[in-house]
């Protein structure tokens, strides 16, 4: 497979087709109004096939998701069975990234959920690392602050709330920084554009709990069992910004991002500005879950 568009066959509302001709009228309901949600699902090339992560746990979440939002997905089996397809009709030789999307594809006027048509489309392309290189993120606090839960929430992954990670984003890409670290309406740290974040104090992992506004992450559930596998404690909570800046080891999990060490934040550097030895012991066992190395963590993987 190549990660070209007029290659790579992708699902739109019932066809496979070159992602390339899956298109859709200007006029559509999910563009003007950002009426949609999506999942992100990693597989990884073992060098004999792809290994799907979590894709049962991303097609749950989706499908709630959808109804949140007054959308109705296909059901879970039926979007696992689409997603499996899909790699099997590219045949990828690499790790790639699964992007199912929900979505309103009527053509009416007006920002109104009930009554819309809804639409389904799964396309794959080629990924290996998020962010490059080793050296640790640069990071900063954003002057933009997270979606509330009452405003877009976003546990729901709503396609028009990520409006909000792109400026944040974009402002510290922009300011010289890697990512950017949100807070809440409370002035809490709520995670990155699109990253949970975990911190380590007094040897204990803390992180925000699903009252921050967070994303209730499928891969921050899956840092709660390796860290249980290890010893380390976590523990949900609210956190404040400065606990950040004196933390001994911040890292941002996610499917996109997986593990990857903050090495600063706001130009203060944590611990010694390398990697922090629980960092780098949860990178490593997640590296071998999700690769197949740990036969305990094989239930996470679907092959193809």
């Amino acid at each position: 497979m190549t990660d070209s568009a007029n290659n790579t066959l992708a699902y739109l509302n019932g066809v496979w087709k070159p992602l390339s001709e899956c298109v859709v009228p200007i006029n559509t309901h999910a563009l003007q109004y950002g009426t949609g949600c999506f999942e992100g699902i990693r597989g990884y090339w073992d060098g004999q096939r792809v290994n799907l992560l979590f894709l049962r746990e991303h097609f749950q979440r989706l499908a709630r998701n959808a109804s949140l939002l007054l959308m109705q997905a296909p059901s879970v089996d039926e979007m696992c069975a689409i997603a499996t397809e899909a790699v099997r009709t590219n045949a990828p030789k690499g790790n790639i990234y699964l992007r199912p999307v929900v979505y309103k594809k009527g053509t009416t006027l007006g920002p109104v959920l009930a009554n819309v048509p809804d639409g389904y489309m799964c396309y794959l392309q080629m990924l290996d690392s998020y962010f490059t290189g080793e050296r640790g993120l640069n990071v900063c606090v954003s002057s933009w602050r997270r979606l509330s839960d009452n405003s877009i929430p976003t546990r729901t992954k709503a396609t028009g709330g990520y409006l909000n990670s792109a400026l944040a984003k974009s402002e510290a890409l922009l300011n010289g920084y890697d990512e950017a670290i949100f807070l809440n309406d409370r002035g809490q740290v709520c995670e990155g554009s699109a990253e949970n974040i975990f911190l380590l104090r007094d040897g204990a992992l803390h992180t925000p709990d699903r009252t921050a506004d967070i994303l209730e992450g499928i891969t921050r559930h899956g840092i709660f069992e390796l860290a249980k596998e290890l010893g380390i404690a976590v523990i949900e909570r609210p956190v404040a910004r400065t606990e950040l800046y004196i933390a001994d080891e911040v890292f941002l999990v996610g499917t996109g991002c997986q593990v990857t060490y903050v090495r600063s934040i706001d130009k203060r550097v944590i611990g010694d500005g390398n990697r922090g030895p629980l960092t780098a012991r949860l990178q490593q066992a997640y590296e071998d879950a999700v690769y197949g190395r740990n036969p305990a963590y094989r239930g996470w993987l679907t092959p193809v």
